[in-house]
């Protein structure tokens, strides 16, 4: 009885899952364009030629917001062909997504990789269009190291002044950042010279106060959307918490928001699901900040 029931089911449903199919698959194409070179070898003395991958709406009439990823990696690691899932995923969401590579350590410091991150807004700023972006919408967005390099240049106008232009962006989407206030958390680790993070912030504690975005948070900044996980790693916890209670002197209900069970992969690792709330979150954030 169960079997004849259950296929009773299937047949009467058929038709209506055939049209959702349909309409899913006509409604999530998704144009992709990758390594396309945003700053030349030499750029800015020795930097390396770095590249960027686009993911677009299909056939859109309109120009759509532009969200910018930041891998993270700790500062020495990752790659953005890993994160094309989150390109599609946007672009499925009527958004377009661009991820990009940037210089890593040892063989760089973070000087230069706030130097190249800024170089790849500017590129958008001048060349989305072409692509289906509007680029008076550039949102940037980054987990972890990727995060810590979004909130420096949503706070920091200096990276883009060296530019000749304006700061473009409109908002900032940070995902379980790290580095907020890497000066306190260098100052009180205490690390021996050589050690990987100092590899990247170097041995110079000015050098970590001006690459800690908590310093330079003010009215002028664009929005920030905020996500922590309730179990990532103290270092996150402590920043974050800091950088919220900076950050509410001028904004006193940031948005925010603290997924309790999470630990720090995955607050990523949720973007595989495309109905994850977190995208529900940046659609309202977009859409408000309009």
């Amino acid at each position: 009885m169960f079997k004849i029931i259950s296929a009773e089911v299937q047949r009467a449903l058929f038709p209506y899952l055939l049209f959702t199919l349909i309409i899913t698959l006509s409604s999530c194409k998704v144009s992709k364009t990758t390594d396309i070179t945003y700053m030349d070898e030499g750029f800015s003395k020795d930097l390396p030629e770095k590249h960027l991958n686009i993911f677009s709406p299909k056939n859109s009439e309109t120009l759509k917001p532009v969200f910018i990823f930041i891998h993270g990696g700790s500062w020495n690691s990752g790659k953005k062909e890993t994160y094309n899932f989150l390109g599609k995923r946007l672009a499925r969401k009527e958004m377009v997504a661009v991820i990009i590579d940037y210089p890593l350590s040892p063989e760089y410091i973070i000087s230069d990789m706030t130097k190249a991150t800024a170089q790849s807004v500017k590129w958008v700023k001048e060349n989305i269009e072409e692509y289906g972006g509007d680029p008076d919408q550039i949102y940037v967005s980054g987990h972890s190291a990727g995060g810590h390099l979004a909130a420096l240049l949503s706070t920091k106008d200096e990276y883009f002044e060296a530019l000749d232009i304006k700061n473009p962006i409109k908002g900032a989407i940070l995902i379980d950042a790290a580095g907020l206030d890497m000066y306190t958390f260098l100052k009180n680790k205490n690390y021996p010279a050589g050690t990987s993070y100092l590899k990247t912030f170097t041995n110079d504690s000015q050098v970590w106060k001006k690459h800690s975005p908590i310093y330079y948070i003010d009215e002028k900044d664009p929005p920030l959307l905020i996500m922590m996980g309730g179990k990532t790693l103290d270092g996150i916890l402590s920043s974050t918490e800091r950088f919220l209670e900076e950050y509410s002197k001028i904004v006193p209900e940031p948005d925010y928001h603290l997924q309790k069970g999470k630990r720090h992969i995955p607050m990523i690792l949720q973007f595989f699901n495309s109905h994850n709330k977190t995208y529900d979150w940046i659609e309202t954030f977009i859409a408000t900040d309009k």
